[in-house]
């Protein structure tokens, strides 16, 4: 008798939350015990095929691909309320049913496999409700090829046979063999010693016998090894929220769902042997070829008049290029492009070439703005004639074998920008084109990281709070973008050595606290699971034939979402759909380029002219000079402290030097200290030097130095003789490290030196410069295609700032922290953001001019849109009376004017606190008193004029007349008060801030400001100080009270955590709008950065403390200029921290920049009234 078997009920880690089998450990498993084929049916899914399909591959094993569908219990259009508790098969419904049934579904051949993608498709498609379903018709219709069995405890037929009803559950065996066919339906027996098991398993022995249905044994797998079953277990803990130690929960029975040996199964089995045989003679059967790498792309339709895809590109090509460079191509150009066609051409990507086109045409017809390129396409020229790109790659030196290599097999890869706004308006426009069968998105899948592992694992063993974070906390920062596995903290490797290092601590209480260990030890069979599946933010797949002739797709409504509305989203992952060689295409919605759309508005709106910032000049003085000042917050890719500190240093003259802080600014290069040898040797701090005098005419644009993977490329053409195609093998080469065929490349090169003259010895040691390099060199093509949007979003807050910081607002208006840095930004650029004046603002951030005689737009109001309860609808009411019959005359005029549905209570409230009507001079707390009466008087006044009741005083003609106004009184909040309401309504502090005027106290009481403090290094002790919001307070499942909440200054923000020990000695303190100051430890090792508080101290500020602004009168007249000389001398010799504001005339206040900030406690007071007269001096 064989010893073989075959596993052919097994769930991988995407019966998500479920399985605990990674893939790649399941089929080595298998493989070590010698079998010879295996099965994956996961959930109501075939997420897992194709990486389960290349794993068996790898392993010398067969692959038996299938699912373990959901079933309705006759319709999948039922949607039965659910009742009672949750189980396997989503509990009871009202009438006695499973809300859901298990089958077991492989393909046995091609026709098979095909029909396992619709089945999987149509579940989702048609039948989704809590699971994905289907029913006997889908069954029916898609039958052939598929090898059914009766399933776990959670089918049909099992459930039937609990149920106590023997002849319904063979009925539906007999149904299911109808469909499938006598030797394409199994009864399944399990046998995991559960009591169920063993009444139910004779029984379905004995249908088998009366229907002629063969017997199959396997084993319900859901973890590989026996000992994992503790970690399936709080698997399963994560996804029901619940305790391992609560008995009630969802939970497997015993420690029997892994992957057993053939021998376990033999043994348990032993009495129904062909039972075990049968999974063999299915292993046989089972012939199921997925063909990878070949391209399939969609046909592309052209004009009658060109033969081929081939022949049309090249005459849009062509006609391309004269837009670009004029109507005779130099040779050169002429020489590239027929180059790169026939590459294009020989290589059948033609078709992609004219569909990204098309797309790209589309969105440029309608105005939608697409960013410059993206990645290596930059370096096409095809696609910049095309105006897929818009970056010359000729004039900069781009190569287009870095984008598509002649050897290469796969699809090139062409990501689009577009305005974010118009995302989905391309998707829509692509499935009308292809077909809304033939397109979708593509689906991700988030997996459980290492911390977060460690997190789930204390809690569902029932630890306190403290032990998972305390884990957490030791564990290593990311180590360049990267997370230290578990595995490589504990056990030294290779490619984590760094994270090793860092992980001393991590392993010391491993060893020692056996709560640690156990936490540590189930996170790790955790990690790397698949958490959920979500949509891609960019990949969509658009195929030749419909979507489900190569791969299952799926549609997951939101709760109350009509299930059209669910976009259609592929049940492979990105790297799947591409090794199908379907056409992968990156639909990408870049918020820089709204703002760019938006500022071009605004400027044409507000000042009448037309920017065209595609062809701006690429030496603009006063661009270069904000970058080589640092101030580029809010400038796409350039606005970090680090990168401004670099910008300092560097002092960017050319676009070229922008293009190269995009590549410098990155850990690789930076850990090279690439950037700061950058920087010196342009400004003459450092000698450039050159491994060889002819590397001169490659790398002299970047000082000697091979910033980009293109310059390694030339340097080995130049040197090794190397053809780019080879020069790019040898740049992929570097970057895997894979040692043998690093020695091989080793040779070669030095061998191209000795051939062109140039010796071995350079040879070799050119060779370990290449190999140091590869780590830090960036995609040159890249770096000027986003440099380039950084330099047009700099050229906008050079020339525009006004707008271009309006449309920025706007853009982040949901993002409170963002909008936060950006207001500052405006604070220190001396553009005041007043609150949403309902006379000046629209439903965005808007210029707005500071008085009525000025036509200078130097201010900008908040959007209406944005505050708090006041939605749009509400405001495009607003607006449309204001635009019809002009602005408002005082507060009553908006009652009397406005529909009743702008008069809501709430909405109104809110435009008070946020400041919309302090225009009219109202204060916010006396109007807030009297407003809810106003509105109430003039709603009844309006109802009696509808219903012809003459008022006290009577009525015009044209309605009625209001005179019995109720006066608004003259209170108002304090300043922390009503600072509170405007930031509650407006989620910023807008007409003032708290820590307005006493910012240089603050100061001196703390170590740096909260911007500051995010540029630290991970662990470090710092005193910060600022304004608590968001406070919020919870409890620990010790019991014990903790805190979290976020402190803010003027500079920006961060999130504190406050933990019990300091709870209780701080906790008192704490309370919204409260200043304090903080001591803490700062913790990187989230996702974003926290400080963990030790100590808390509330900042009451003395008058002392206090420092006043000072305001200077000057009179308009001829000695203007000579007085404000001096006042400058004065200024400079009084240096200090508080602001200085010249009034000139009347109407113009000026404040000065904050290098002219002074210190009035000394004699400059005296000075300036001897200057300019007693009157002249003001403080506060």
């Amino acid at each position: 008798m064989t010893s073989s078997f075959t596993h052919l009920h097994v769930h991988t880690e995407y019966s998500m939350l479920d399985g605990a089998s990674r893939v790649s450990e399941l089929v080595a498993a298998a493989a070590a015990d010698g079998q010879k084929a295996l099965g994956i049916t996961d959930h109501g899914n075939m997420y897992g095929i194709l990486d389960f399909y290349q794993a068996c591959r790898e392993h010398g094993v067969k692959p038996i691909l299938g699912t373990e569908a959901y079933m309705a219990y006759e319709s999948r259009e039922e949607r039965p309320a659910r009742t009672g508790r949750l189980d396997d098969s989503g509990g009871e419904t009202s009438k006695g049913r499973k809300l859901y049934y298990h089958l077991t579904l492989l393909a046995e051949n091609q026709v098979g496999y095909k029909n396992l993608i619709q089945v999987a498709s149509r579940a989702f498609m048609e039948g989704y409700y809590y699971k994905p379903r289907v029913d006997w018709e889908v069954l029916s219709e898609h039958s052939e090829g598929l090898i059914a069995t009766s399933g776990c405890l959670g089918g049909q037929v099992l459930q039937a046979l609990l149920a106590d009803n023997y002849e319904d559950a063979k009925a539906k065996a007999a149904r299911f063999q109808d469909i499938f066919g006598k030797d394409n339906f199994f009864m399944e027996l399990q046998d995991h010693e559960i009591p169920e098991q063993k009444k139910t398993n004779p029984q379905l022995i004995q249908i088998g016998r009366e229907i002629g249905a063969p017997l199959l044994a396997t084993n319900d797998s859901h973890y590989t090894h026996q000992h994992d079953a503790e970690s399936h277990d709080a698997l399963l803990c994560v996804q029901t929220n619940a305790l391992m130690s609560d008995p009630n929960r969802f939970k497997f029975s015993g420690d029997q769902h892994y992957l057993k040996t053939s021998q376990e199964m033999r043994s348990l089995f032993s009495e129904v042997p062909e039972a075990c045989d049968n999974t063999l003679w299915i292993a046989e059967r089972a012939n199921v070829e997925i063909e990878f790498g070949n391209p399939q792309l969609p046909d592309f339709p052209i004009p009658p008049t060109f033969a081929d895809e081939s022949e049309y590109l090249q005459h849009l090509t062509l006609e391309g290029a004269k837009n670009r460079w004029g109507e005779r191509l130099s040779d050169e150009f002429a020489d590239r492009l027929t180059y790169e066609l026939e590459i294009i051409k020989s290589s059948g990507f033609s078709s992609y070439f004219l569909i990204t086109w098309d797309l790209i045409r589309y969105a440029r017809e309608r105005s939608i703005r697409v960013g410059p390129g993206r990645g290596s396409a930059a370096g096409c020229a095809v696609a910049y004639c095309l105006g897929i790109t818009d970056i010359d790659p000729i004039k900069y030196d781009l190569l287009f074998e870095r984008f598509l290599n002649p050897g290469r097999a796969s699809m090139p890869d062409i990501d689009m920008d577009f305005d974010s706004r118009y995302r989905d308006e391309l998707i829509r426009y692509a499935a009308d084109k292809y077909g809304r069968d033939h397109v979708a998105q593509i689906i991700t899948f988030s997996q459980i990281k290492a911390r977060a592992a460690v997190r789930d694992a204390a809690r569902v063993l029932g630890y306190p709070y403290g032990v998972g974070d305390r884990i957490a906390k030791v564990m290593p920062p990311l180590v360049m973008g990267r997370d230290t596995p578990l595995a490589a903290c504990l056990e030294k490797d290779e490619q984590h050595l760094d994270g090793y290092k860092m992980a001393s601590e991590l392993r010391e209480m491993y060893k020692s606290d056996g709560d640690v260990k156990r936490v540590v030890d189930v996170a790790r069979g955790l990690e790397g699971l698949r958490r959920q599946d979500g949509i891609h933010a960019a990949a969509v797949v658009i195929t030749k034939e419909p979507l489900t002739e190569y791969l299952p797709v799926q549609r997951k409504p939101d709760s109350g979402q009509n299930p059209e509305d669910a976009p259609v989203v592929t049940q492979y992952e990105m790297h799947g759909v591409e090794d199908l060689g379907l056409l992968k295409m990156d639909f990408l919605g870049l918020r820089n380029l709204d703002v760019i759309t938006d500022t071009l508005k605004i400027v044409k709106r507000v000042r009448g002219e037309d920017v065209d910032i595609d062809n701006v000049p690429l030496d603009d003085s006063k661009t270069f000079a904000l970058l080589a000042l640092g101030e580029s917050i809010g400038v796409f890719q350039l606005e970090s402290a680090p990168m401004r500190t670099l910008m300092r240093s560097l002092a960017p003259t050319s676009f070229e030097d922008v293009a190269a802080l995009v590549a410098l600014y990155r850990p690789g290069p930076m850990s090279a200290n690439m950037h700061n040898d950058y920087a010196d040797r342009k400004n003459n701090r450092q000698v450039v030097r050159y491994f060889h005098d002819d590397a001169e005419e490659i790398l002299g644009s970047t000082y000697g130095l091979m910033i980009y993977q293109e310059s390694v490329m030339r340097v080995a053409q130049k040197f090794a003789g190397y053809s780019l195609e080879q020069a790019d093998n040898l740049r992929k080469a570097c970057g895997k490290k894979v040692r043998a065929l690093m020695q091989e490349e080793r040779e070669r090169f030095v061998q191209g030196c000795e051939e062109t003259g140039y010796g071995g010895a350079l040879g070799e040691d050119l060779f370990a410069i290449i190999e140091g390099f590869a780590d830090y060199a960036f995609n040159k093509s890249h770096s000027y295609a986003y440099g380039y949007i950084a330099y047009q979003i700099a050229y906008l807050k050079a020339h525009y700032p006004v707008e271009y910081f309006s449309a920025l607002l706007t853009s982040v208006k949901s993002n409170l922290d963002k909008a936060a840095i950006y207001l500052n930004e405006c604070r220190s650029m001396n553009i005041e953001v007043d609150v949403p004046d309902i006379n000046l603002a629209r439903s965005d951030f808007y210029p707005a001019q500071e008085d009525e005689d000025s036509d200078e737009f130097t201010q900008i109001t908040f959007g209406l849109s944005a505050v708090r309860n006041v939605g749009e609808n509400l405001v495009n009411r607003i607006l449309e009376e204001r635009d019809l019959n002009g602005p408002f005359l005082d507060f009553y005029d908006f009652v009397e004017r406005c529909d009743s549905t702008v008069l809501n209570k709430r909405s109104v409230e809110s435009l008070i606190k946020a400041g919309s009507f302090d225009g009219f001079g109202y204060p916010r707390q006396g109007l807030l008193a009297s407003s809810e009466s106003i509105i109430d008087h003039t709603l009844a006044r309006r109802r009696e004029h509808e219903m012809g009741v003459m008022s006290l005083f009577g009525e015009s003609e044209e309605g009625p007349v209001f005179d019995e106004r109720e006066s608004i009184l003259d209170i108002e909040f304090d300043k922390m008060t009503r600072l509170a309401f405007e930031k509650e309504m407006l989620g910023l502090y807008i007409s003032d801030h708290p820590l307005k005027g006493i910012e240089g106290s603050l100061k001196r009481k703390t170590d740096l400001n909260i911007t500051g403090l995010l540029e630290e290094e991970e662990g470090v002790f710092r005193t910060v100080g600022g304004v608590i919001s968001g406070l919020d307070k919870r409890w620990t499942r010790a019991g014990k009270l903790m805190a979290s909440f976020h402190l803010e200054d003027l500079a920006g923000s961060i999130e504190v955590m406050i933990f019990p020990k300091t709870m209780e000695e701080h906790g008192h303190k704490l309370e919204d709008d409260q200043i304090v100051i903080i001591k803490g430890r700062l913790n990187e090792r989230e996702d974003s950065p926290k400080l963990f508080a030790q100590e808390i101290e509330v900042f009451i500020p003395s008058d002392d403390d206090v420092i006043r602004p000072l305001r200077v009168k000057l009179p308009l007249n001829d000695s203007l200029e000579d007085r404000i000389e001096e006042l400058k001398k004065l200024f400079e010799e009084h240096s200090g921290e508080a602001e200085v504001f010249l009034e000139i005339g009347p109407k113009q206040v000026l404040r000065l920049p904050n290098e002219y900030s002074v210190d009035t406690s000394g004699g400059l007071v005296a000075e300036l009234r001897i200057l300019l007269g007693m009157n002249s001096v003001v403080i506060g």
